[in-house]
């Protein structure tokens, strides 16, 4: 098969909850995945908080996988109220969570999501994805690419690991789940 990469648009936001959620409900082991919240995704890719990537499949044009990063607020910022997010989802910063100076958080960016429809897995398109997403981010200025994986999720700890990540830390997010925080920095 062969997949088409490219950077999603604000009209590709329904396909991009719609393949999450498609995902998440297929996952035996749901506490490896976070699933944003439907308004989450919308608000932070429809904000320019974010940015999705997304595979296609060539033949049949079907969406086979996506990733979203997410660019926290830096320190000091504050949101609106009409916003109608919580704070948190703003403020939370992974450079904070593994001791990066408060200096510094402004130049972190989170590799945030990665779903890719179990039809089109065996394609390295979780890495094909975060490189297009990495790219991009190291022509913006950002410094420090920040994720999460569930220690268990071998196959995405692996991939992320053989792209030059580092596990910073290990600790409880997202209600309590264990979490391995991986650091790449960019030069």
């Amino acid at each position: 098969m062969d997949f088409e990469i490219r950077k999603c648009g604000r009209e590709d936001i329904d396909t991009i909850v719609g393949l999450i959620q498609t995902v998440y409900e297929q996952m035996e082991q749901k506490e490896w995945f976070a699933a944003d919240n439907s308004e989450y995704t919308r608000k932070m890719l429809g904000e320019g908080r974010g940015t999705a990537w997304m595979a296609v499949e060539k033949e049949s044009g079907q969406p086979a996988g996506v990733f979203m990063t997410a660019i926290p607020f830096p320190p000091g910022e504050m949101i609106s109220e009409q916003e109608g997010n919580a704070q948190e989802d703003y403020e939370e910063n992974l450079g904070r969570d593994i001791g990066l100076p408060e200096s510094e958080l402004g130049k972190v960016a989170h590799m945030d999501s990665a779903a890719v429809l179990p039809a089109f897995r065996g394609f390295h398109l979780q890495r094909r994805l975060m490189k297009a997403a990495e790219e991009e981010l190291q022509r913006e200025g950002f410094r420090y690419l920040c994720c999460t994986v569930h220690p268990d999720n071998k196959s995405s700890l692996q991939s992320v690991l053989s792209q030059g990540y580092r596990i910073a830390k290990t600790c409880e997010k997202y209600g309590g789940f264990p979490r391995h925080i991986l650091i790449r920095e960019l030069i």
